[in-house]
């Protein structure tokens, strides 16, 4: 499905990005896992990877620090030649209250998810609009597309990634170059790894599917939209929650 196909994965070293990698790899993509905080974990990626006899390789970068993401890329022209695919997944989340939400929380959270989804975007639009052609596949979230009480910072953070996957697919278009978003429901993930077992019976209640989704339940999508199954996609969000959202 993705042979030979270079593919970008943010923020890869564990829960959906590390599904996506694997997933991707299967498919005969070569992998670039890139990492900041998780080296051990992308390390052990990558051993995973090639002990299955695939291709990856891992690359350190701040993606909320625009310095190291232009050298990200840069380094990607220089190995590889070109990007076909890039996967916005490296986020972090923090619940709180609105009026007791800490300034510094919703920095980070603004940095990363916000910030730093535009930054490989934009970098990874300067390459594919000279190949003209690429995808790009943001991760937004569900709280992104209803909201959620306790989660207003990081539920505007992933309503920002909506509006970046919809203005940059009317803006890119012309240049053969894709960009959707998923938006994941309740993940079993080390997100979702906290929370009180009553308040997951609760979420999970409300999901018709009567249970969590998997990382490989997003991952499938994310290696769909990557693929040229996808190829008159373009500008949507799709939902990966069980019909949780409909």
């Amino acid at each position: 499905m993705l042979k030979d196909k270079v593919i970008l994965i943010t923020g890869a070293g564990r829960g959906i990005g590390r599904a996506t990698a694997l997933l991707a790899a299967e498919n005969h993509a070569q992998v670039i896992v890139n990492y900041n905080n998780s080296e051990r974990a992308a390390s052990d990626l990558i051993d995973c990877i090639v002990s299955k006899g695939y291709k990856a390789t891992m690359i350190k970068a701040d993606v909320s620090k625009e310095d190291e993401v232009k050298k990200m890329f840069k380094q990607i022209k220089t190995d590889f030649g070109h990007l076909d695919v890039l996967v916005n997944n490296a986020g972090i989340m923090k619940g709180s209250l609105l009026l007791m939400t800490k300034t510094e929380d919703a920095d980070d959270m603004i940095n990363i998810n916000c910030k730093g989804t535009y930054f490989c975007l934009q970098q990874a639009a300067k390459m594919m609009m000279r190949q003209m052609r690429g995808k790009i596949i943001n991760v937004s979230s569900i709280m992104g597309v209803q909201g959620c009480i306790g989660y207003v910072a990081y539920s505007s953070t992933k309503s920002f990634v909506i509006g970046l996957t919809k203005s940059s697919a009317k803006e890119l278009g012309k240049y053969g170059i894709t960009v959707n978003a998923v938006a994941p429901g309740f993940i079993d993930t080390d997100l979702t790894a906290g929370f009180k077992p009553e308040i997951r019976d609760q979420v999970v209640s409300t999901i018709p599917l009567g249970k969590m989704g998997s990382p490989e339940d997003v991952a499938k999508v994310v290696v769909m939209l990557s693929s040229s199954y996808s190829d008159y996609i373009n500008g949507q969000i799709i939902g990966v929650d069980g019909g949780q959202v409909m």
